[in-house]
């Protein structure tokens, strides 16, 4: 393969204290591998401000001025991670070779992107970046991840465990995932999907750079939940099973009551009805709220709304420099 263009997608979302250490990290591998003749030189890094509300899109700026292999999407609102990944992953690989996307925090390790070029070149169009190690984790985030990957597994979903959002894909693996046109996203069970020669990259997870997680418990269970309700039907069908159940319990408990009044024996049953009424209301609102979910989704499908809105487009506005200077990226 003759050198290829790469573009690295990097979303942010009030980010504005990591990211000129990420600039200079990712900058800093950009150049080295273009000096090295391992990517062309017109290889990008292709920031998407994800409707921030800080300073995350004048440092964007500011950097695009300061070396040519700095570009900027900027949405019009925060349109969320998933689809700032799908924007800058269209516009890029409309013109890239490859593309690479890593978050802003750097807690996936930027030092794997060579081995990604590396595969690329042996003829893999998709390298995940799996985590071998998460001590940098809360033990409280490494059990929910573990339970959110052994459910999944579990209800038929097909994941790659401990793999984010940090991959390389070739152009053609970008324009089969760019064909899946679904609002609701969920990047890490559609891309195993795609079928292309794949080769995972180990490496261990490391502590945020700087700020604060983007992704507190509330967005990890939506997350979770989008992930579940994208792929299967399960929660459906285990609403079913529940129901089921509870009607054979009903029904033997109808033949107990018949069997204690032909005995003389009433069962008073103050109590136990309330409580009975309690239980299956519980079960029936449970049960409205999963086809909901799922009726949500179908709703937010149909009406064919964007996924985003791009308000400022550098990536394609700025001709191409082909010859970035290392010194203009560390200076």
């Amino acid at each position: 393969m003759l050198e290829p263009r790469l573009t690295i997608i990097v979303p942010c979302f009030n980010e504005e204290e990591v990211l000129p250490t990420s600039a200079e990290v990712l900058g800093g591998i950009l150049t080295r591998l273009i000096s090295e003749n391992q990517i062309s030189a017109a290889s990008k890094l292709l920031f998407v401000d994800d409707g921030s509300r800080d300073h995350t899109w004048d440092i964007i700026q500011t950097l695009e001025k300061r070396a040519p292999i700095y570009t900027g999407l900027k949405f019009s609102r925060n349109f969320g991670h998933q689809n700032a990944l799908m924007a800058g992953m269209k516009v890029a690989g409309q013109v890239s070779d490859a593309v690479i996307t890593i978050d802003a925090d750097l807690q996936d390790d930027p030092q794997v992107i060579p081995k990604m070029v590396a595969a690329l070149r042996d003829g893999h169009d998709v390298v995940l970046g799996v985590r071998n190690d998460r001590s940098s984790d809360s033990r409280f985030k490494r059990w929910t991840a573990e339970s959110f990957y052994d459910l999944m597994r579990k209800i038929g979903v097909q994941l790659v465990p401990d793999h984010a959002d940090f991959r390389l894909l070739s152009r053609r693996a970008v324009a089969a995932l760019m064909e899946y046109s679904e609002t609701n996203l969920f990047l890490r069970g559609i891309v195993p999907q795609l079928g292309f020669p794949t080769k995972k990259l180990y490496y261990r997870r490391r502590p945020r750079e700087a700020g604060t997680t983007k992704y507190p418990l509330k967005k990890m269970i939506h997350f979770a939940m989008d992930g579940v309700t994208s792929f299967s039907i399960a929660p459906i069908k285990a609403i079913l099973s529940i129901g089921t159940l509870i009607s054979c319990g009903s029904l033997l408990m109808m033949v107990y009551v018949f069997v204690q009044r032909l005995f003389g024996q009433p069962v008073d049953g103050w109590a136990s009805l309330m409580i009975s009424l309690w239980f299956l209301g519980g079960i029936q609102l449970i049960g409205i709220s999963v086809v909901g979910e799922y009726v949500g989704k179908i709703f937010a499908e149909v009406k064919h709304r964007p996924r985003y809105i791009i308000e400022t487009d550098d990536f394609t506005a700025v001709p191409d420099h082909l010859t970035p200077l290392s010194k203009q990226v560390h200076s």
